[in-house]
């Protein structure tokens, strides 16, 4: 299934066939997944407001300031990925919480998981966060080469939101995306990163899609869209 080969610049419509993308997805991750609402409430009113919509069905299993290697050890999460029926699990890292400080936990426990997700029938991606002064052990270099590595060992798709973040921060940096911790997304960076999961999924832009969470206006939407597809344009996609 080729749910995840993008388009040329400004296409609107998927490679694959609507009937095989993607329609139960889970979220996987820390508190990235689950603040200011639920990444995955997000995505799915963003799927929505799509013409024609996109309808999807999304769950969220998370825990704060977990890493992958902290949720491997929690049944809830086993049980949502064995029994949910998903087409898509989605995993999100937080390589700056890894107490080893280095990227090696988030290999071993992404592998793990892929295994697991793909014993179940369902596709594995990989939402890539960022890096934040409060553990800064690790750059974003070092994030996204990891996610890299990953993706070619096991021909997956990432989500390059923490490339996306450090772009828009880049070209506006009066535009708030991280809050006063300078660690978690303002509505604006779960918005974002909401634009980059739906691109990284379904192929395509983003623009003009007209769901707007509060706080969010029309304009800096269509600012956020743009960052949002030129980042996964030029991520390297699986093979």
């Amino acid at each position: 299934m080729l749910w995840f080969a993008p388009g040329r610049a400004g296409a609107q419509s998927p490679l694959a066939p609507p009937a095989q993308a993607p329609q139960r997805i889970l979220f996987v991750g820390d508190s990235f997944t689950h603040c200011n609402g639920g990444l995955e409430n997000h995505f799915r009113l963003l799927a929505e407001s799509a013409q024609p919509p996109r309808v999807v069905y999304t769950e969220r299993a998370t825990k704060g300031g977990a890493t992958l290697k902290i949720l491997q050890g929690l049944e809830a999460v086993h049980a949502k990925i064995q029994t949910g029926h998903y087409d898509l699990v989605i995993l999100q890292e937080d390589i700056p919480e890894l107490t080893e400080h280095e990227v090696t936990p988030f290999l071993e426990h992404a592998r793990q998981f892929d295994r697991e997700i793909r014993g179940t029938g369902a596709r594995t991606a990989l939402f890539m966060a960022w890096a934040y002064e409060r553990l800064n052990w690790v750059s974003l270099d070092t994030i996204a080469e990891a996610h890299r590595a990953l993706a070619k060992e096991l021909s997956l798709p990432v989500a390059p939101v923490g490339i996306a973040l450090a772009r828009a921060l880049a070209a506006r940096p009066g535009l708030a995306m991280l809050g006063q911790d300078r660690e978690h997304q303002t509505m604006h960076g779960t918005y974002l990163a909401a634009n980059v999961i739906y691109a990284t999924v379904f192929g395509v832009s983003p623009a003009g899609l007209s769901y707007l969470p509060p706080g969010v206006s029309a304009e800096e939407a269509a600012f956020l869209q743009s960052i949002a597809w030129s980042a996964v344009q030029e991520w390297p996609k699986p093979r």
